[in-house]
């Protein structure tokens, strides 16, 4: 069983999870309105991936036998100057996110919660995936620019990306 602390703690996780989703696929919807549906498409896998985590949460806390409280998600940004921009606000989203599962983890340990701190294992490794491919886009962005073949290029090579759910994971 959890604490009430920690699992009050995984509930805000949930929510921002949640958050991410909608912030991503507000992110996708600017893309998509500028034509550029392969980066949009970049986004909208992204927005499958924050529901699987929000959902990992969602399914540990309730095999740790905890309560699930999901509360109203914030209204994500709408509005963006260049692609460059969605790219730096989701680098600075995801090391956001890195930090609260640190957070996250620091408290499983100071709980002495083992079985936590394995399960959040998981996510401080996809945290260092999720800075690493977005700093490489930011680094490609910064190289070509943001008009002419470069970014269609860009858009292109994004158009690629499907989301692909770890194995026995959910």
């Amino acid at each position: 069983m959890l604490s009430q602390k920690l699992q009050d703690a995984i509930n805000e996780q949930i929510n921002f999870e949640l958050y991410s989703e909608y912030a991503y696929l507000s992110m996708a919807a600017y893309l998509q309105a500028n034509d550029l549906d392969g980066i949009a498409n970049f986004f909208t896998v992204q927005t499958q991936e924050e529901r699987f985590h929000a959902m990992k949460f969602y399914n540990y806390l309730l095999e740790r036998g905890g309560r699930i409280i999901l509360k109203p998600i914030a209204g994500p940004e709408v509005e963006f100057k260049t692609v460059l921009e969605v790219f730096e606000k989701t680098m600075t989203h995801e090391k956001e996110v890195t930090r609260r599962i640190n957070a996250l983890m620091d408290l499983a340990k100071q709980e002495n919660d083992h079985a936590t701190v394995s399960f959040l294992q998981w996510f401080l490794d996809e945290q260092v995936e999720e800075e690493a491919t977005v700093s490489k886009i930011l680094g490609k962005l910064k190289y070509i620019g943001e008009n002419g073949p470069g970014l269609l290029m860009l858009d292109q090579e994004l158009a690629q990306r499907v989301f692909n759910p770890p194995v026995n994971e959910a």
